[in-house]
């Protein structure tokens, strides 16, 4: 019998975004009133990965 052939290598899988940690969404803070007072977090979609969760071959 003929060895068995390995397979090819494919491409490696995309590295996760480190802005969004791969969750394709980032929490930014809200804030209210004259003084500028932190209420809580609004979340959004990653600006960095487009909420790809992946970093982009660029």
């Amino acid at each position: 019998m003929a060895p068995r052939k390995t397979p090819k290598t494919s491409t490696p899988p995309p590295a996760p975004c480190p802005a969004c940690k791969g969750t394709g969404e980032v929490s930014r803070p809200v804030q209210v009133g004259r003084k500028r007072r932190t209420v809580g977090l609004q979340t959004g979609i990653c600006l960095d990965c487009f909420g790809a969760g992946e970093l982009t071959a660029d």
